[in-house]
C-alpha cells in the first residue's frame, strides 16, 4: 500500500464506525453529517479492499477484515494522539533518570557542590553523571549524548545553544614560603616557576607547546601582550592538582579566583591578586538543539543558571 494515499481522516471515520456499528451514529459522535460518513465508509472499503461492514439483521456487521484492523487502528490513533499532545510538565520530585553533564574541574568544584545541594531537595531521585572534557566530543552533544556541557570555550558549533553562567578574575595560589611573596613584582613573578593548568573545551587534549601563546590561555596571552613571557615548569589540566603543587615553596599558580577560593583556608598557601591584568574568563553552559525543548533538561538548566547568578550576586532568571 502507498502511504501517500491514507487519509488519517479516514482511521478516525473507521475506528467511530467499528465502535458504533452503524453509519449515522458514527457520524454524529465526530460531528459529521451521513452522507460524509457514508463516503469515508466508501474510501475506507476502497483502501482495504474489503466491505469492512456488511448490512445484517443484526444491523451493521463487521467483517474479519475489520476485526483483525480494530485494536490496529485504535493503536495508531492512541499513539497518534499521543504523540501531538503537548508534553507533561516536568516533575523534579518524582523524577528518576541520569543527567550526563561534562564539566571542567573548575565548574566541577566550584558550581556543582551547590547544584547538587538543590537537587537533594528539588529532585532527590535524580542522579548525575559528571563527565570530563576529555570524554565527550561536539558530536557526542550534537546527537543529544550529553545533556549540557560547562566549561571556557574557545569555539562551539553554531547550531550549540549557550548561555554565559559568570565571569571570574585570575588569583595567583603559592605557598607562604615562596621567596617570591617577599617583593611580588611582575619582575620576579616572571623569573618564578609556574604551574600551567587549563583545559578548554571539549575533546581528548594533545601535548601542550610551551612556545605557542595563543594556545596557553588568558595568562599567557595577557604576558605576550606585555612583551613578557612566564617560565613554565608544570602541565597540568586538573585545577586541584595544580593547587595542591602551589604547596611547593618554589611553585605559583594563576587560576580563576573562584577556584583558588576554595584555599583561603589552607594554612599551606597563600592568595595573591597577579602582578598583571588579566581579562576575566567567561565560564559558559551549552547543550544540543535537539534537547532545547526537553522540559527535563529545560528545568536543570534553569536550576544551574539560577544557582551560577546567585553565587556570583544576581538575581534568578525569570
Amino acid at each position: 500500500m502507498n502511504l501517500n494515499r491514507v487519509d488519517l481522516n479516514l482511521l478516525v471515520y473507521l475506528d467511530a464506525l467499528l465502535r458504533e456499528r452503524n453509519v449515522t451514529q458514527a457520524a454524529n459522535q465526530l460531528n459529521l453529517s451521513q452522507p460524509a460518513m457514508s463516503n469515508g465508509l466508501r474510501r475506507l472499503r476502497e483502501l482495504f479492499d474489503d466491505p469492512l461492514l456488511v448490512r445484517t439483521s443484526d444491523g451493521m456487521t463487521p467483517t474479519e477484515r475489520a476485526l483483525e484492523l480494530e485494536p490496529i487502528v485504535r493503536e495508531v490513533l492512541t499513539n497518534i494522539d499521543r504523540a501531538v499532545q503537548p508534553r507533561s510538565a516536568f516533575e523534579p520530585e518524582k523524577a528518576k533518570r541520569v543527567f550526563r553533564i561534562m564539566a571542567s574541574d573548575y565548574a566541577e568544584s566550584t558550581l556543582l557542590p551547590a547544584v547538587l545541594g538543590k537537587l537533594r531537595n528539588q529532585a532527590p531521585d535524580l542522579t548525575l553523571d559528571i563527565m570530563t572534557p576529555s570524554d565527550v566530543s561536539f558530536l557526542d552533544v550534537e546527537r543529544g549524548k550529553v545533556d549540557m556541557v560547562i566549561n571556557r570555550f574557545d569555539s562551539m558549533p553554531q547550531s550549540f545553544h549557550q548561555i554565559p553562567l559568570w565571569n571570574d578574575s585570575f588569583s595567583c595560589l603559592l605557598s607562604p614560603e615562596n621567596p617570591l611573596l617577599e617583593d611580588f613584582t611582575l619582575e620576579n613573578y616572571l623569573k618564578a616557576n609556574h604551574i600551567w593548568v587549563s583545559k578548554t573545551g571539549m575533546g581528548v587534549g594533545v601535548g601542550v607547546d610551551p612556545d605557542d601563546v595563543q594556545r596557553l590561555g588568558w595568562v599567557d596571552s595577557a604576558l605576550a601582550r606585555l612583551g613578557k613571557k612566564r617560565q613554565i615548569r608544570v602541565f597540568t589540566r586538573h585545577y586541584q592538582a595544580a593547587m595542591t603543587l602551589a604547596e611547593q615553596n618554589d611553585l605559583v599558580v594563576t587560576l580563576p579566583t573562584r577556584a583558588t577560593l576554595l584555599k583561603r583556608d589552607n594554612p599551606r598557601v597563600v592568595l595573591r591578586e597577579p602582578p598583571l591584568e588579566i581579562p576575566p574568563l567567561e565560564l559558559k553552559m551549552a547543550w544540543s538543539p535537539l534537547l532545547q525543548h526537553n522540559p527535563a533538561n529545560k528545568w536543570l538548566r534553569k536550576l544551574i543558571a539560577d544557582t551560577a547568578r546567585e553565587l556570583d550576586g544576581q538575581a534568578p532568571l525569570p
